[in-house]
């Protein structure tokens, strides 16, 4: 009996959550900060204040990244407090230049619209959208535009934009700071302006990607039965939800355990050239 209690309480130790606080250089709590565990799809965000907590076993390594910072891993065991450096690299000075915007195209539609919502974890999702010839005179990026599925009245995330490395991943990211938008309560499309970025699709193409924040005003908690149980249990929900189009692809990339992973048809039982999969429902509005 004793063995047994032993054992109980050591697992339960092993899987004690794990709390801290991400500050920078001048000791100010950093907000929204991404924080994974290393090579697990175990992932959360920081709170406005900085603070955070995470269930994982202590000799893990957790991998804190925020725009503007350097990345940092920290061994969860000493993730009490976590400073982050401010990154020296700084991205080419944005030029405003004048646009006459007489010209829009909106890209990244697909066939058939069905959309889905589902919990996609903690991760980033990609979508890729290549260059053509005819976006040449409508190379600006206007606006942005999600469709999300919101249970709560207002929810945030984060929206990426990626350059396009070598070897076709995503790569550095076009912003110098983190991007937060909301949307309100229901299932619908919005668009978010990024003018002022002053955005251009490079020739290369670009991936645009949304982040889940694991933030407690994002968070829905519902009590769920069991129906074989009969147990009662509280199931967390973070909001919103993007949704996706099932679609043919060459390849998908979603961020997580810290780094990017390529989905190609290899990975899946398809004879075709192209294989189906959930791409996140993003579009792009160009002008000029």
């Amino acid at each position: 009996m004793k063995t047994a209690l032993f054992l109980f309480l050591f697992s339960f130790s092993l899987t004690a959550q794990t709390k801290g606080i991400v500050v920078d250089e001048y000791n100010k709590p950093i907000s929204y900060v991404n924080i994974w565990v290393e090579h697990e799809n175990n992932s959360t965000t920081s709170e406005e204040n900085g603070e955070f907590n995470i269930n994982c076993l202590p000799n893990k390594n957790l991998l804190f990244s925020a725009l503007g910072y350097e990345k940092k891993t920290v061994k969860a065991a000493d993730a009490e407090k976590v400073v982050l450096k401010v990154n020296a690299f700084q991205l080419s000075e944005v030029v405003i230049a004048k646009r006459f915007e007489t010209r829009e195209i909106e890209i990244g539609k697909v066939k058939n619209e069905t959309y889905q919502a589902f919990e996609n974890g903690p991760r980033i999702d990609a979508k890729f959208f290549p260059y053509f010839a005819k976006y040449k005179r409508t190379r600006y990026i206007k606006q942005v535009n999600f469709f999300t599925d919101n249970q709560l009245e207002s929810a945030s995330f984060k929206v990426h934009f990626f350059m396009v490395n070598s070897d076709g991943s995503p790569g550095n990211e076009l912003l110098s700071k983190d991007f937060i938008v909301s949307v309100k309560k229901g299932v619908k499309k919005t668009f978010f302006n990024v003018t002022d970025f002053g955005l251009k699709i490079p020739k290369t193409g670009i991936f645009v990607g949304f982040e889940k924040l694991i933030i407690e005003k994002n968070k829905l908690e519902k009590e769920v039965t069991d129906s074989n149980t009969k147990k009662t249990v509280i199931q967390k929900m973070y909001f919103p939800y993007v949704l996706y189009n099932y679609v043919e692809r060459e390849f998908i990339y979603t961020y997580s355990g810290g780094k990017w992973n390529k989905q190609t048809k290899a990975d899946i039982a398809n004879p075709s050239n192209k294989m189906s999969a959930y791409e996140p429902a993003i579009n792009l509005i160009l002008t000029n």
